[in-house]
């Protein structure tokens, strides 16, 4: 089916002769274009993981993006001027391709950790003035519901009695804490920048992988840096730095960071739980409920 949509592709974005290589096979599969110097990025999206307005959505919001100068894949249109095709429920996108090593391939230094916690920032205040496009959706990230978007972490069929309890505790604490006169500001968000997604070229950041995208609090987007980073440098070097970024531009105290991180930690719990019968999954989800339990501890 792919060998399909990719020709498919290539007729409907006139890509001609051009070489098409698988360079990524996660959620999505994505493949380098080169037609001439020219390189593009052609994304097959996972089926059933977003719906078309969604994914227009998404498509929609890259662009104003790099318009504003943000280092992020923008789509390519059609020469009927669409953002993606259809093929046999799977949706097709081209992008602009950025270039860069991944954070999780080399040891960032500080500096470029305070650059992202600013980029971010800047990212999160265009959304807040940026007029939607006519239909323009994407989901909500509920935390702590009776559905969180990444599952009911307190129901990890691996917690123990103490971990329940504790993450139970918690939940309880964080939906009367984010429905409290705090108000914490909320907008459209990454959600997703761990190391992987946030990419260096010698000059400037570029992010990638926008598909968990949406409307959420905006320090669960801080937290995830921050939390994501923690792994890597155990002195929290990193952490401060994306911090003190994000806060040159928009304060963030440093409880209210501390405890979106406890509820970043916590999502990774319910998102594993779907994943159980994967290869490596029991040492990974006892990572993650080990996380989860130690960001919770050093919160409280």
């Amino acid at each position: 089916m792919n060998d399909t949509i990719i020709e498919q592709a290539r007729e409907h974005w006139s890509l001609g002769h051009a070489t098409i290589t698988l360079v990524a096979a996660r959620e999505n599969r994505v493949y380098c274009v080169e037609q001439d110097t020219v390189k593009t990025a052609l994304r097959v999206h996972r089926p059933g993981y977003r719906n078309i307005p969604e994914i227009i959505s998404e498509l929609q919001w890259m662009e104003m993006l790099a318009l504003n100068d943000i280092c992020v894949p923008s789509p390519i249109r059609a020469s009927d001027n669409s953002l993606f095709l259809t093929s046999t429920n799977t949706v097709v996108s081209l992008l602009t391709w950025v270039d860069g090593t991944p954070f999780s391939q080399f040891e960032a230094e500080p500096n470029l950790y305070y650059e992202l916690g600013r980029l971010l920032a800047q990212m999160q205040a265009l959304a807040l003035t940026w007029e939607y496009p006519e239909g323009f959706v994407r989901p909500e990230w509920d935390l702590v519901g009776d559905n969180p978007t990444w599952g009911r972490f307190w129901e990890n069929p691996n917690l123990t009695a103490s971990e329940v309890k504790r993450l139970q505790y918690f939940r309880d604490y964080a939906q009367e804490r984010l429905n409290s006169e705090l108000g914490y500001s909320k907008g459209l968000i990454h959600a997703d920048l761990v190391p992987d997604n946030v990419l260096y070229d010698g000059e400037s950041l570029q992010l990638i992988d926008f598909d968990d995208g949406g409307f959420g609090y905006h320090l669960f987007d801080l937290a995830t840096i921050t939390h994501r980073s923690r792994r890597r440098n155990a002195s929290y070097e990193y952490a401060t730095a994306a911090i003190e970024g994000y806060s040159s531009i928009v304060k963030a105290q440093l409880d209210d960071v501390a405890f979106f991180e406890a509820l970043r930690a916590c999502t990774y719990v319910g998102w594993n739980i779907s994943r159980l019968n994967e290869s490596g999954a029991a040492s990974r989800n006892r990572r993650f409920i080990s996380e989860a339990d130690a960001a919770i501890k050093a919160f409280i």
